[in-house]
């Protein structure tokens, strides 16, 4: 994987030398055609630099569409989404990007800005957006924890059918409820998928169940509203194992076995593509922000072109 991934780059770097930069900046924007598994974006790590730049960066990179952040510290402020987020989604539409998911910190039916948040996401347009996570009570042990977590989805969901939107659980490794994603293949079992779903992560599933994440997967496979794509490896230094975060093809995650799973389980869903490896060194950092910007599009335009061609080579596009 590691090889094609040096071609990946190899491939844009010739692409971006032989067409000028501000052409590309200039290029008329189109709107995407309609795609079984488009590629999202989730935002964070751009968001520092603001929507205007980073939606040019990404459509030059090949995104579809963007994964928002409407969260605290997030793109969006929730308490300010009535007004921020429609001009969010305009100017996206200007740039031939869609915003059909965005990722909350939403937990509770109750929580002072939900309904707000998802209603005012759901007439937008955004027809997916992702939970907040929860948490095992300790004092309450795993069972109680799991039908208490149940009851707080299903009010959730019946708030998400009200306004029309789907949410995604992302499994996410560590003690948080959803690792094992047995447990979440449990709540939602009798949940109607339209209004709550898996949003399933291949990282998290790889990190958490080395092999048997293929068995997660076909577990919550009728449950998957949304697919999060990213890789890693483990980095073992005294005794002690850990997290390196990793470009697409670079690291553990067997991405065939993953690609051809989706076909075999008959999952059709959107993709959001979660970068968490640095997109720039320190010395980059300080570069002007026109020469910063054609090395996140190379960087990124890598993992979407691999992300392509996985869904070529699988018959999937």
């Amino acid at each position: 994987m590691t090889n094609q991934r040096r071609k990946f780059i190899k491939q844009t770097a010739f692409a971006a030398a032989a067409v000028p930069f501000s052409y590309v900046l200039a290029a008329p924007k189109k709107a995407p055609k309609s795609k079984p598994y488009p590629i999202n974006f989730f935002t964070k790590p751009l968001d520092k630099y603001g929507p205007d730049f980073f939606m040019d960066t990404l459509k030059m990179a090949g995104i579809d569409g963007l994964d928002l952040t409407v969260r605290p510290k997030g793109c969006v402020l929730p308490e300010q989404v009535e007004n921020d987020l429609p001009k969010i989604i305009e100017m996206a539409k200007q740039k031939g990007l869609t915003v059909e998911m965005m990722v909350s910190n939403i937990t509770k039916a109750d929580d002072p800005l939900a309904e707000k948040v998802l209603s005012t996401a759901a007439k937008n347009g955004v027809s997916h957006y992702r939970l907040g996570y929860y948490k095992y009570d300790k004092a309450l042990g795993v069972r109680p924890s799991i039908e208490k977590i149940k009851s707080e989805m299903q009010a959730l969901t019946e708030l998400n059918k009200s306004v029309g939107i789907q949410g995604g659980y992302q499994n996410h490794a560590g003690n948080w409820f959803g690792a094992a994603m047995w447990d979440l293949a449990e709540v939602l079992k009798d949940i109607p998928k339209t209004y709550m779903s898996s949003q399933f992560d291949i990282r998290h599933a790889v990190c958490e169940g080395n092999k048997s994440w293929v068995t997660a997967m076909q577990l919550l496979a009728e449950k998957t509203g949304s697919l999060a794509i990213k890789d890693f490896t483990w980095d073992v230094s005294g005794g002690q194992s850990k997290v390196k975060k990793l470009p697409l093809g670079e690291g553990i995650v067997d991405f065939d076995v993953f690609f051809k799973n989706l076909k075999t389980f008959g999952v059709i869903a959107p993709i959001t593509l979660h970068v968490e490896h640095a997109l720039l060194n320190s010395e980059e950092e300080s570069l002007p922000l026109l020469e910063q910007q054609k090395i996140l599009v190379s960087k990124l335009k890598a993992d979407v072109d691999f992300i392509r061609q996985k869904l070529v080579e699988h018959q999937l596009n």
